[in-house]
């Protein structure tokens, strides 16, 4: 992919939260509208240039990744789908972004994502939700003696290195399995990602922005280069 040209990337200015925290106050078209100039300043441009840094260094980690500096690529629309919404809040009160493994943009391979608020920072890896194949696969890999025992041995690297697990939404191990299982609190996950969510950091405002994420997306990468290797691959 030719990757269009975007200025060198200097950090989220305080534009940026300013931005959000208002947009979080005032969510509607009439304050949205009178502050566009703003969301073009400060949310999208430096978005762009934060993932034109960004996706090479993650190309380092996992060389298959994708990244689009764009809206609907690597980054998510700011406008709200509300059809089915009990919310009808027509904005976004944080920047999405995404970097996907796969073909198309989505789920079905693990990411790296990221999330910006007015007064923090979010970032992951992983697989939010299992579709019925990825679910199988993962399901056959946990009960596997090596597979699984690879995916315990990253689990425990990631969350020594102080990260979050996330996707263990079951409150009984599926129907087919032993719940002796040694391994059996990993067939609780519908989904498996690791995360680091923290107030903002120093480095947002300048360029090393970009390598304080890169490491952190590393140190969560064990999980995800699993989850490619024995879970999108079967």
């Amino acid at each position: 992919m030719t990757v269009p040209e975007f200025p060198p990337f200097a950090g989220f200015p305080a534009g940026t939260t300013k931005f959000l925290a208002g947009l979080t106050k005032h969510n509607d078209r009439a304050w949205f509208a009178a502050h566009r100039a703003d969301a073009d300043a400060f949310y999208l441009a430096p978005a762009q240039s934060f993932v034109a840094a960004l996706g090479p260094k993650l190309q380092r980690i996992s060389a298959s990744v994708r990244f689009d500096p764009r809206v609907n690529g690597s980054i998510g629309r700011i406008y709200r789908d509300t059809r089915f919404a009990k919310d009808k809040s027509p904005y976004k009160d944080h920047l999405d972004l995404m970097f996907w493994h796969g073909e198309h943009k989505g789920w079905t391979h693990p990411v790296f994502w990221f999330r910006l608020r007015a007064d923090r920072v979010m970032l992951g890896v992983g697989m939010y939700d299992f579709e019925p194949p990825q679910l199988a696969a993962y399901r056959a890999a946990v009960t596997d003696p090596v597979k699984g025992k690879a995916l315990a041995a990253a689990i425990a690297k990631v969350q020594k290195a102080g990260y979050q697990l996330g996707g263990d939404r079951r409150k009984k191990v599926p129907r087919g399995f032993d719940a002796d299982h040694p391994r059996a609190a990993l067939l609780l996950h519908d989904g498996l990602t690791a995360m680091l969510e923290v107030t903002l950091p120093a480095e947002l405002r300048g360029p090393k922005f970009v390598d304080w994420c890169a490491a952190h997306y590393k140190a969560q990468w064990p999980i995800g280069s699993w989850l490619l290797k024995y879970v999108t691959t079967a």
